[in-house]
């Protein structure tokens, strides 16, 4: 069994003055396809510090913005966390030694270095994502949708979105129970309580032995009935 490494570049323009959200989950699916890899993973990272990677479901409404309303959503929370750079010095960054290297590396103009909100959000979701590939497939869910977003709006930007494929080219030996572990039986998370976390609290009937007026059939302890039956 031969074990692979498959590694595309996709080739992307973002349009600017809003952030651009560009699904490339057909690519990624051709690009699976097209490695030869049956069951391994596909790494699919951004080569931008404003830019992230998102696995997500598609929202099929679309909004005058061209985004698609889950997407606008998220837009709209991070507005909220990290608002767009709008003013001059609305954060340090920046500062007057990077504006001079916006000018070294030939940027248009120190504008372009008002990304501030972009690099911080780009933080908060990560560059990259890493997926599953089971038989061939994309191993996505029912609804995933892989996006690349550029949180950088200043201006529009030709951009690059790097995918590695890593896996074997042979079929996967998963022994007689298949993939499913333990046989498929479902993994029970919810809290467990220990009897004695169960037991009777005296403090629970406290109130009522205040107010004998409180006292009704079944609402005591019920190891004192017991003890007022054996009299």
């Amino acid at each position: 069994m031969e074990f692979k490494v498959f590694q595309k570049e996709l080739e992307l323009q973002s349009r600017g003055w809003i952030p651009t959200f560009h699904d490339v989950s057909k690519e990624i699916r051709e690009i699976v396809e097209a490695s030869g890899v049956q069951n391994g993973t596909v790494c699919v990272a951004s080569h931008h510090t404003t830019c992230s990677v998102m696995v997500q479901e598609c929202s099929h409404d679309i909004d005058s913005f061209d985004l698609e309303f889950l997407q606008h959503d998220l837009l709209d929370i991070m507005r909220e966390l990290v608002p767009d750079f709008e003013v001059e010095h609305q954060y340090r960054h920046p500062g007057p030694i990077h504006a001079q290297f916006g000018r070294y590396v030939d940027e248009p103009g120190d504008f372009t270095s008002m990304n501030t909100d972009g690099h911080l959000r780009s933080v908060f979701f990560g560059r990259s994502e890493t997926l599953t590939i089971k038989d061939g497939k994309l191993d996505g869910g029912e609804f995933a949708h892989v996006y690349f977003i550029d949180w950088d709006h200043v201006r529009a930007r030709h951009r690059q979105l790097n995918v590695t494929v890593m896996g074997t080219t042979g079929k996967l030996e998963q022994g007689k129970e298949g993939r499913k572990w333990n046989g498929g039986e479902v993994i029970n998370t919810l809290h467990k309580f220990y009897p004695e976390e169960k037991e009777y609290d005296k403090h629970y009937d406290l109130y009522l032995e205040r107010d004998p007026k409180n006292l009704s059939e079944g609402a005591t302890n019920p190891n004192k009935k017991k003890a007022s039956k054996k009299k």
